[in-house]
């Protein structure tokens, strides 16, 4: 028995077979066409339960074609496929209805567990609005990689949605310009986006930059400001470097999340939210909560949707597609455009990266507007490299003869300053314990790969205390046999 009639359309030859075979095996009945008129006649007719369908066909480009399906059908699941692989692609295919945007390359089998999914929830899943905002052609973010293709895909899920997000990535990485995104093509993109960097207000200050104050509520307020959230009504509140918000502000974050609404800073009367929230952060906020400078509680508010943002070094192919979208960008500012000889880009390629895309941007700029030459060779680009240097080592980096204890010492040494007179929260002798124990019982399980009656033994604990272990401090590890 047929679990339902797919219809695929692609003018590849090769790829319409592999998607027949593989169709076909998971029990479906599969039509195939490789222009989008075929497609439009079959769809127009009632005909198949599902589309998968590449975006360049010989006669149409298939977004073309998706508002006339949605308008004609809109229950039928739509999965486009692409070897563009741009951010634009991926949210012209949500923008327009599509079900999932797959780039090709793809796993045929993530492509099957899809296309089930969709299927199960055709009874249920609402069309699409018609009016969607159409996208234009600016380009925010740039890449191709694989690493990148993930962050288009959830952006695009994203987008219809108010979910608040949690976006993750070292320095440089671009989490305002994915924030941005999120606002620019989601469903309050005529709402104003109001950006906050927690690091860069003072500590006193912060709940005023945040809720607004009365004229009067504390030394220097002369008259009524607006707090952020209050500019934010109706849009997005990006809250930047999360990690670096006091405890006592957190507290305050987290009762505006729960309960939506808050007051001034001297003020009486509650005032009713209305925005998303999107926070980023280049720390690890779970070793802050084991820190006991943030809340649990809190982190599990903001972390509804996470989102990770790849360091450059994990996305290198994309280098060469960043370099031309940033010689552009520097152009329309009235600089000079270059090119990059082959062997000054096998350069660039093998950089660390350490400062990740705005590094990169930085250089592009400097060579735009110091070089006087149209082609950028190796030589100048081995100097500005190693101009740009960054120590290998961090400056309080543990020396090698350093011993444990010593080591403990001299973070505990850092871990108090950060709290200048005051004291750290209660609970730090068994936070310390949990920042001890995660890594000896993964380095144990590590070394015997993943066997835990070897583990117990090395560490000299009971099997059943070891196992309690794993699952408190969520110890990921793969199994080598004979546990």
């Amino acid at each position: 028995m047929s679990l339902g009639t797919i219809l695929v359309a692609d003018d590849d030859s090769a790829i319409r077979t592999v998607l027949n075979q593989a169709l076909s095996r998971a029990g479906y009945n599969v039509r195939l066409t490789s222009n989008a008129t075929t497609l439009w006649h079959w769809i127009s007719r009632g005909e198949g339960d599902l589309v998968v369908t590449d975006v360049v066909m010989p006669d149409e480009n298939v977004f073309d074609v998706l508002p006339r399906i949605r308008k004609n059908r809109p229950d039928l699941p739509v999965i486009v496929m692409s070897a563009q692989n741009t951010f634009m692609t991926a949210i012209r295919a949500s923008e327009r209805g599509a079900y999932d945007y797959l780039p090709k390359p793809f796993d045929l089998k993530e492509l099957i567990a899809i296309v089930g999914r969709a299927l199960d929830e055709r009874k249920t899943r609402k069309a699409p609005r018609a009016g969607d905002h159409d996208v234009g052609d600016g380009i925010p973010l740039v890449g191709r990689s694989p690493a990148m293709q993930d962050v288009y895909r959830v952006l695009a899920r994203l987008m219809q949605t108010d979910l608040t997000v949690m976006i993750s990535g070292e320095s440089g990485t671009g989490k305002e310009l994915v924030a941005r995104a999120l606002h620019d093509y989601g469903k309050r993109r005529n709402g104003t986006f109001v950006a906050v960097n927690m690091a860069a207000i003072p500590r006193d200050l912060i709940e005023a930059e945040l809720f607004g104050h009365e004229k009067g509520a504390f030394t220097g307020a002369q008259a009524r400001s607006a707090g952020r959230f209050e500019q934010a009504d109706g849009g997005t509140l990006f809250l930047d470097e999360i990690g670096d918000m006091p405890m006592e502000a957190q507290t305050r974050l987290l009762r505006v999340l729960q309960q939506g609404e808050y007051t001034t800073v001297g003020g009486r009367t509650p005032i009713r939210t209305d925005v998303r929230i999107v926070a980023a952060t280049n720390k690890d906020l779970r070793r802050l909560i084991n820190q006991g400078l943030f809340r649990e509680d809190l982190f599990f508010r903001l972390n509804v949707v996470p989102l990770r943002l790849p360091p450059l070094r994990e996305r290198r192919e994309d280098i060469p597609d960043l370099i031309r979208h940033f010689f552009e960008v520097v152009e329309k500012e009235g600089l000079t455009a270059k090119q990059i000889a082959p062997e000054a880009l096998d350069l660039l390629k093998a950089h660390a990266w350490p400062g990740n895309v705005r590094e990169l941007e930085n250089l592009i700029r400097r060579l735009a507007a110091l070089y006087p030459q149209e082609s950028i060779g190796a030589q100048v680009i081995e100097s500005e490299l190693a101009d740009g240097a960054v120590p290998s080592q961090p400056v309080d980096a543990v020396d090698d003869e350093t011993s444990l204890s010593h080591a403990v010492e001299s973070y505990l040494n850092r871990y108090f300053s950060e709290f200048g007179t005051e004291l750290p929260p209660p609970g730090l002798y068994h936070r310390i314990l949990r920042e001890v124990e995660h890594p000896l019982i993964a380095a144990a399980l590590a070394s015997t790969r993943g066997n835990q009656i070897k583990a117990a033994e090395l560490l000299g604990v009971n099997r059943n205390t070891l196992r309690k272990k794993i699952r408190e401090l969520e110890i990921t590890f793969i199994r080598g046999g004979g546990a």
